[in-house]
């Protein structure tokens, strides 16, 4: 594997890291002190301001009029629409589904990949994704209850969905990934994606009481916009650039084991045979997934 690849895989497992990392920490800010569509905007704004900012200082890379669609299509898919069903139907379903649900974006990327860079599906992405979403759900499902239902299914659909725009954007972002730097790429993603969420959040983001904050609000507020939202898709992007889109999606089977972890390590969770098993599974699933395409 080149070197290039291994610095892809790296970054890819430290945006994991962030991501499993998030699920604790942003559930203290949302909604006690910040509505969701809020927060979402509160996010891309910052991202967007810190994107700006490191770009001018960079980078001058400017962007061809022809690929100005695409780019307005990628803040699309990978930010507004990402981010506002995740959290829209995380109200109405619930985590244990959500997390089961996700486990189809990979699968969603390769049929995206498959019509849209018509990519061939081979034996082996087909073997190393159902390793992955086999081990993922083991632990995901583990002493969980979870049920699909009447009372869920439009917040299911709408984290289908989100699933969905995030898989396309990961492809249809790609053939941007061999032309540009990543941060001259993101910073015009997240400048249209804040566009598309700001009628969303506004409100809430106007009705935020910032007096209310502690200092720990505010530093996990700091964490979520800096590292969750700026770093970590600046990671991916970066891995994007040596890697194809199915072997970034496969990571995503690494958040169950990584929030396990994390779990474990602040004396919450046990580790257990499934877990163990479930995480063989998972990193044997994306090495085959990447061992193919990189």
């Amino acid at each position: 594997m080149k070197n290039t690849n291994i610095k892809a895989h790296i970054a890819l497992l430290g945006a994991n890291i962030i991501y499993g990392l998030n699920y604790s920490v942003a559930k203290d800010v949302m909604p006690e002190y910040i509505q969701p569509f809020g927060f979402i905007l509160l996010r891309v704004l910052g991202a967007s301001l810190l994107f700006w900012f490191f770009h001018s200082i960079l980078s001058n890379e400017k962007i061809d009029k022809k690929d100005w669609p695409r780019i307005a299509l990628c803040g699309l898919f990978g930010v507004a629409m990402n981010q506002l069903l995740f959290f829209a139907g995380l109200n109405i379903t619930t985590p244990i589904n959500a997390a089961i649900i996700m486990t189809s974006n990979p699968i969603l990327v390769i049929i995206a990949a498959s019509i849209i860079l018509h990519d061939v599906i081979t034996r082996q992405k087909i073997i190393g994704l159902a390793l992955g979403i086999i081990g993922a759900l083991l632990i995901i499902l583990f002493n969980a209850d979870f049920s699909f239902d009447a009372t869920t299914w439009q917040g299911d659909v709408m984290i289908l969905m989100n699933a969905a725009s995030y898989g396309v954007y990961l492809v249809i972002v790609k053939p941007l990934m061999t032309k540009y730097q990543p941060l001259t790429i993101i910073k015009w993603v997240f400048t249209f994606g804040l566009i598309y969420v700001l009628p969303f959040g506004v409100y809430d983001f106007m009705a935020i009481e910032w007096s209310t904050f502690t200092t720990t609000i505010w530093l996990e507020t700091a964490f979520v916009v800096i590292c969750t939202t700026f770093l970590a898709y600046l990671l991916n992007l970066f891995a994007l650039k040596k890697l194809q889109p199915a072997t970034v999606s496969t990571y995503i089977y690494t958040q169950p084991i990584l929030a396990s972890l994390f779990a474990i390590a602040m004396g919450k969770d046990e580790l257990s045979l499934v877990k163990i098993v479930g995480a063989i599974l998972i990193f044997t699933g994306v090495y085959i997934v990447s061992k193919r395409f990189s």
